[in-house]
C-alpha cells in the first residue's frame, strides 16, 4: 500500500483565489485529475507523456468512483487536509493507494524539475501545486489491544425507506443491479439529528461511528467489530459540492458546470472526525484501513489515517 501527499497551492488570501483553490471547489475535479496517476496499461504504453487528449476510458479508476472492491487493488482513497508546517498553513490532499501512483503523469509534471524562484513542479497542471508530490510505502501492521490516534472525513448518510417530505424512497424496481444488490432498495440520506428532542451532534454522529467498527470479512461471515473509540471529537461539519457531467464519462475537465445545465450537482454531508481508538481484531481493522469507512469513498470520503498514540 502506498500513501501520497501532495501540498496544494491555494495562495494566502482567499478573497484572491489561486488554481489550486479554484480546483478544489469541485470534488469531481479532484477525483478525476487523482484518477489520472492511474492509467491503464494501454494508456501509459502508447501516450508515456500524456500528449493526448483526456479519454476516461482510459483510467479506469474514474468509471466508477463509489466502487471500492472487497480485494480494494486497483483503487485509492483520498482527503483534503490541511497541515501547519513552518507556521505556515498549506492545504494537502492524502491519498493512499494499493497501486503505486505516477503523479508526474497525473499532472503532466517534468521529471525532477521545478521552478527555481517558487519550488514548484513544472508541467502542464504544476500550477495546482505548491511543491512537488511526494509518496512512500506503506507496510504498518496493527496488533489487538493497541490505542491508535486517528482522523477521517466521513460522509454522514444513512439507508432509509421512508421520509416525512418525499414519503416512501424506495426504488421499487425488480432484479438486482451489477453489484448484486436488489434494485428495490432504500435510498441514501444525509444523517440528521432531532434539536428540539436533545439530540446533539457530537452524540448522533459518535453513535453512528460506532456501528461503522462492525466490518464484514466476507460475503458468508459475520460482522466483527475492528475497533472500540476511546476519545472522540467532531472538529468540523459541512457540506462537500461536486458539479459531475451529466455524460457517463466526460472527456474533458469543463468549467462550465455552473450554469446547472451541463453538470449534475452533488452534495455531501461531511464532518471531520478525530480521538483515539482501541483496535479489537486486527484483521478485520486491517481492512478498515484498506477498504474506508463509509460511503461516498471516491469523492474525498472514508480515509482512516492513523497513528501510534
Amino acid at each position: 500500500m502506498y500513501l501520497s501527499c501532495l501540498l496544494i497551492d491555494v495562495g494566502e488570501n482567499p478573497d484572491r483565489p489561486r488554481p489550486g483553490r479554484l480546483w478544489l471547489r469541485n470534488i469531481y475535479h479532484v477525483h478525476q485529475r487523482l484518477c489520472m496517476a492511474f492509467p491503464s496499461q494501454a494508456r501509459a504504453k502508447v501516450d508515456p507523456t500524456f500528449l493526448q487528449p483526456f479519454k476516461a476510458d482510459d483510467f479506469p479508476l474514474l468509471r466508477n468512483p463509489n466502487a471500492v472492491p472487497e480485494n480494494p487493488r486497483h483503487s485509492f482513497l483520498f482527503r483534503i487536509d490541511n497541515s501547519i508546517k513552518d507556521d505556515c498553513p498549506r492545504t494537502m490532499i492524502l491519498v493512499q493507494s494499493d497501486q503505486r501512483p505516477n503523479w508526474d503523469y497525473a499532472f503532466g509534471l517534468k521529471p525532477g524539475l521545478v521552478d527555481p524562484l517558487t519550488g514548484k513542479p513544472i508541467g502542464n497542471a504544476g500550477h495546482l501545486l505548491a511543491a512537488p508530490p511526494e509518496f512512500k510505502n506503506d507496510d504498518r501492521t496493527f496488533h489487538a489491544g493497541e490505542e491508535l490516534r486517528f482522523r477521517i472525513r466521513v460522509n454522514l448518510s444513512k439507508k432509509s425507506k421512508e421520509s416525512e417530505r418525499v414519503g416512501d424512497l424506495r426504488k421499487l424496481r425488480e432484479g438486482t443491479d451489477a453489484n448484486g444488490r436488489p434494485k428495490s432498495q432504500s435510498k441514501r440520506v444525509a444523517l440528521t439529528w432531532k434539536s428540539e428532542e436533545g439530540e446533539r451532534p457530537e452524540g448522533v454522529i459518535q453513535e453512528w461511528f460506532a456501528r461503522k467498527a462492525w466490518i464484514k470479512l466476507g460475503e458468508e461471515s459475520d460482522r466483527v467489530q475492528a475497533f472500540t473509540l476511546c476519545k472522540f471529537n467532531v472538529v468540523h461539519l459541512g457540506w462537500v459540492v461536486g458539479y459531475r457531467p451529466r455524460a457517463k464519462y466526460a472527456n474533458a475537465e469543463c468549467e462550465d458546470d455552473d450554469d446547472g445545465h451541463s453538470a449534475r450537482q452533488m452534495r455531501f454531508r461531511s464532518a471531520l472526525l478525530e480521538g483515539t481508538l482501541l483496535v479489537t481484531d486486527a484483521l478485520s481493522f486491517a481492512k478498515a484501513i484498506a477498504s474506508g469507512i463509509g460511503s461516498a469513498k471516491g469523492f474525498g470520503f472514508g480515509l482512516l489515517s492513523v497513528a501510534r498514540a
